[in-house]
């Protein structure tokens, strides 16, 4: 067996066994003990037979075989995910689609096979019109995936599919439901059109970037994906409304018993909803048996169990984590807490703050794991959210079921449930440009463990707090004080800094001090948000100069950050004006700023404050156009090629910033100025492999930047990259390790000072 699927079995284990402790807790004392005995024995094999089932599906039959060996194959497919399409950030290819599927019969070495087997495909833009539930024939090249994955081979078909079956009838009148609803809103501004399908059945696929970063950093997250709370709603919707009907004890259940099916259809049945669906059948007991507390953890446990029973893959899932883990405290903590605040202040006030607040505590551990932050807002921001959520999902529903009937009705029900989802769109977006909305928090086992402790130590003691409205009073004002006027990590940025290579993942964003609160920025990272951070951080409020040495998204992607509040001169930018759709976007955002841009000159200099530079490419020849639709078909990337080389100086030292350049473009820069010695040198292309060896030897810098993202799929920086320059003495410096970077001199001595990861 191997290792990481080993670690599956302990880590399934070791989940159920905080379920059945939750679970004998909810039990009569005398029968806690042999229940425990029992039970833990018993499931405890039953996860093991359940993982090994799971394994042996995954790792016999004739899929993992061909994949070790990269072989090609003719397959009967059977879609069970939405398609999604990707495309990569400064890549010239075209988009790509991804999804999962069945591999129902597979034919390879003239042998055809009947088989069941998980798979995940990778295939050309017209994979994207596949739907859920069709039966397809493709072929394509099998390759192996990470051991513990939950597929058995990814495939990169080759051909475009060919439809062998439509979906199940009642996946056709589902997709033709989620359409009504996109329909009904589809007059809506951008924001409102990809929430509101949000919202109602997890439907993310239209939901702008910039939209799911203000909900990520507000906590909000959990409404625009299926979760609980969107079952929940539902629930506290029908059943009520069930009950005035008429309908009374076992007839409750099965309504509700109704409604999750429904959702489980509408909202696709992948692991994600029939998680969400689970959460939601605890709070249906809770709903409509009137229980205990005791009753609701034992649901709870139960829904654990059997959810880790049917998939044992769901031990490794911190979608998973978190939906037990906000269940649970708003099962456990959401109770006393209210009861605490409700001795002054009204009971559903108290119970708005208290659920919000319990899950936020629960979920807090595990969210600064995986994204190295805590929102400091995102109990205020629910609580302002919560009265909206409810009208905006109910009334989306009811647009869903009315454009079945009548698309005019439909619409005029989308435009009613688009006013609540402004509102929350507000939210976030104000939570979101909060000075101090995050803190950053270290992602390792030490800065969790203590996160951990201290949120124990909240839950044991909060509720004495919260008895006390003076002390609850003044804990809301020190956060209100801490979120408005954030205090800077401890030695952050340095004083003295001349450069910093902000951390904006894998793209570059570079920030060249020029006086007071002012700087040349040159890029600006594939995001707003990293960008507008790390201006922030390092105090300024003026750029006379923002440089994008290309157009490539990972280079000018997060322009809008740079912008953000900010007063900026100009723009240069490169005169090779591709890809267009990023240069005409670039050219939109700076007219909507009146902020002129001009193509930089070859070999001019310019001077701000104590910062003079050079730009030594792109030269202007021929291999250049300046055609915004133009565009290269060389091998390498001519977009690449012609980003703006600067060689700048500041007290006294060299900066060489060389954006993507590749090996080509790196011969002639070298052909044209011999003497490209430097000081601080920008590795270009976030230290790909294709480099020029002549190109680091002639520049012999004492020091190397590197911008890349963690983990990024590119392999950036390649161990070639990192060898030439350990060859020639340069120290490197990497933001995909150190987080941003700042460089400070004294007496002609290079100094670094890391920022530590960002969110």
């Amino acid at each position: 067996m191997p290792h990481s699927s080993i670690v599956a079995v302990i880590t399934a284990a070791t989940a159920t066994a905080i379920a059945l402790t939750l679970l004998t807790l909810a039990l009569r004392r005398r029968s806690r003990l042999l229940f425990t005995l029992v039970a833990i024995t018993s499931l405890s094999a039953g996860l093991a037979a359940a993982s090994a089932l799971q394994i042996h599906r995954l790792t016999t039959g004739p899929i993992p075989a061909l994949a070790t060996t990269n072989s090609t194959a003719k397959l009967h497919l059977k879609i069970t995910s939405d398609p999604a399409v990707r495309s990569t950030p400064g890549n010239r290819r075209p988009p790509y689609v991804v999804l999962k599927a069945t591999a129902e019969q597979v034919t390879a070495r003239g042998t055809t096979t009947r088989i069941r087997t998980p798979i995940l495909l990778i295939g050309s833009p017209a994979w994207q019109h596949v739907r859920l539930g069709q039966l397809v024939e493709t072929s394509g090249r099998l390759s192996s995936v990470d051991p513990g994955s939950d597929v058995a081979a990814m495939v990169s078909a080759r051909a475009s599919p060919k439809v062998l079956g439509d979906p199940a009838w009642w996946l056709r009148a589902a997709e033709q439901v989620r359409a009504g609803l996109r329909e009904s809103v589809a007059d809506q501004p951008d924001d409102v059109r990809g929430l509101v399908p949000a919202l109602v059945m997890g439907d993310e696929s239209a939901l702008p970037p910039e939209l799911v970063t203000d909900f990520q950093l507000t906590g909000l997250t959990h409404l625009s994906a299926v979760s609980g709370t969107n079952l929940t709603l539902l629930l506290a919707f029908v059943l009520p409304l069930a009950r005035l009907l008429g309908v009374r004890a076992r007839g409750l259940t099965v309504v509700g018993l109704l409604m999750v099916v429904a959702f489980v259809i509408l909202a696709r049945p992948q692991p994600s909803v029939l998680r969400a669906a689970a959460m939601g059948l605890v709070a249906l007991a809770a709903m409509t048996t009137g229980g205990t507390r005791r009753r609701a953890v034992r649901s709870l446990s139960v829904a654990v169990i059997a959810l880790l029973l049917l998939d044992t893959s769901l031990a490794r899932s911190a979608g998973f984590a978190l939906s037990v883990l906000a269940t649970a405290g708003i099962v456990l903590l959401g109770p006393p807490w209210r009861d605490a605040l409700a001795t002054w202040m009204p009971l559903r006030l108290a119970e708005a703050i208290s659920c919000p607040l319990a899950a936020q505590l629960a979920c807090t551990p595990v969210v600064a794991w995986l994204s190295g932050q805590v929102s400091l807002v995102a109990v205020a921001a629910n609580l302002l959210a919560g009265p909206a959520v409810g009208p905006a999902t109910i009334l989306g529903f009811g647009a869903a079921g009315i454009a079945l009937l009548s698309s005019d009705l439909a619409r005029l029900a989308g435009w009613l449930a688009s006013w609540p989802a402004r509102w929350i769109i507000l939210v976030a977006e104000t939570g979101a440009d909060l000075p101090g909305a995050v803190s950053p928090w270290p992602a390792t086992v030490v800065g969790v463990t203590i996160l951990t402790l201290l949120c124990l130590a909240l839950t044991f003691g909060l509720r004495r707090i919260l008895t006390r409205p003076l002390a609850v009073l003044l804990c809301l004002a020190v956060l209100v004080f801490v979120v408005l006027r954030p205090t800077p990590r401890l030695g952050w940025p340095p004083g003295n800094w001349i450069l910093v290579a902000c951390d904006v993942g894998q793209g570059d964003g570079l920030v060249l001090r020029a006086g007071p609160r002012s700087a040349v920025v040159v890029d600006t990272g594939p995001d707003p948000t990293p960008m507008d951070r790390c201006l922030q951080d390092l105090g300024i409020t003026h750029i006379p100069v923002l440089v994008l040495t290309h157009f490539h998204a990972d280079h000018a992607g997060g322009l809008a950050g740079a912008l953000h509040d900010r007063q900026v001169d100009e723009i240069e930018v490169t005169p090779y004006y591709s890809p267009p759709a990023e240069f005409r976007r670039v050219q939109a955002l700076a007219a909507t700023h009146q902020i002129p841009v001009r193509p930089v000159t070859y070999q001019e200099r310019r001077t701000v404050g104590p910062l003079t530079w050079t730009t030594l490419w792109p030269a202007q020849v021929p291999s250049l156009p300046t055609n915004p639709d133009a565009t290269g078909d060389d091998e390498s990337s001519p977009e690449n090629n012609a980003s703006i080389v600067m060689l700048a100086e500041t007290t006294g030292l060299r900066i060489l910033l060389t954006g993507d350049l590749e090996p080509e473009a790196q011969r002639s820069v070298l052909a044209a100025h011999p003497d490209l010695r430097t000081d601080i040198l920008k590795v270009p292309h976030h230290g790909s492999a294709r480099q020029d060896p002549t190109f680091f030897t002639t520049a012999q810098p004492r020091l190397a930047l590197i911008s890349a993202g963690p983990d990024n799929d590119y392999g950036h920086p390649a161990p070639r990259t990192l060898d030439l320059l350990t060859r020639t003495g340069t120290t490197i410096r990497r933001t995909d390790t150190s987080g941003a970077i700042a460089i400070t001199t004294e007496n002609n001595t290079l100094s670094t000072t890391s920022q530590g990861r960002s969110p």
